[in-house]
């Protein structure tokens, strides 16, 4: 299951990246935002968050307009790995190497065939475990130390 939402600026990105798990036959849960009426980002990269957090889903794909908001916001929680795509290379490395968990778009600044390439990709992509397992552990030791 993959938590899915965007605020005003991701908006139709988010809906266009719908519409290929719907042909792909993959499960979502849209957290909003239901319209490009202006809103607040972190409502909704909060709630996608809080679902990849909790293991309620296994991923989360957000979208605004530049996507740096989206992945400080989805950061803050616990065992969430967000990362802000721009191209299919940065999804397979940052996947295969940190096991990235929510993929994060620029709506303004990311065309959505090039967004759907992304998402393609960074739903293939294994991650490699090995010597990038041990870099995990340290991130979540990290977070156990620090967040509460």
């Amino acid at each position: 299951m993959i938590a899915i939402g965007s605020d005003h600026g991701g908006y139709k990105l988010k809906e266009e990246i719908k519409k290929y798990l719907d042909e792909l036959g993959i499960e979502y849960k849209d957290f909003g935002t239901d319209s490009e009426e202006r809103t607040d980002y972190p409502i909704y990269a909060k709630k996608v968050a809080e679902e990849v957090s909790s293991k309620k889903c296994k991923l989360g794909i957000l979208a605004c307009r530049n996507g740096a908001g989206m992945t400080i916001v989805a950061n803050k929680f616990k065992g969430v790995r967000a990362a802000n795509f721009t191209n299919e290379e940065e999804a397979r490395l940052a996947t295969s190497d940190d096991k990235i968990n929510v993929a994060v778009f620029g709506g303004d600044y990311i065309p959505s065939d090039l967004a759907i390439r992304i998402v393609r990709i960074w739903l293939a992509t294994e991650f490699k475990g090995g010597r990038y397992e041990e870099r995990i552990k340290m991130i979540e030791q990290i977070e156990n130390e620090n967040m509460k």
